[in-house]
């Protein structure tokens, strides 16, 4: 089975499409190497995918017939992704969390304090 039709299988992208334009762009690798969409596909085989800021390791059970329903996913692949990866981009989420948006204009003369406070505390 081709290694993108299996990732949309498998429920790892919503489309076969978007599926093959990650292989396109070196987001999948097979047992380490880089692959093309085309790429078969073996029980047994180390997957790993890079999607949401998460590089997913899975491991091949068995290639499903067709799209599997998500409570039958586990039969099919082996999910060995760290913890600590799920728990980084829940960082990187509150990191994020600041009460102006991006684009809403210059800073304030309050951000102007706080940003000088905050480079005098560095010195």
């Amino acid at each position: 089975m081709r290694i993108d039709k299996y990732l949309w299988c498998v429920r790892y992208y919503k489309t076969r499409s978007i599926a093959t334009k990650a292989c396109k762009k070196g987001q999948v690798k097979v047992n380490g190497a880089a692959v093309k969409p085309s790429r078969e596909i073996y029980p047994t085989d180390k997957i790993e995918l890079r999607k949401d800021q998460i590089t997913y390791q899975l491991t091949v059970n068995d290639l499903p017939p067709n799209r599997v329903g998500a409570k039958l996913v586990d039969i099919y692949r082996v999910d060995t992704t760290p913890k600590s990866a799920f728990e980084a981009k829940e960082l990187l989420k509150y990191s994020k969390d600041y009460y102006r948006k991006k684009g809403t204009g210059r800073p304030t003369k309050k951000d102007r304090r706080d940003i000088d406070d905050f480079y005098d505390e560095e010195e």
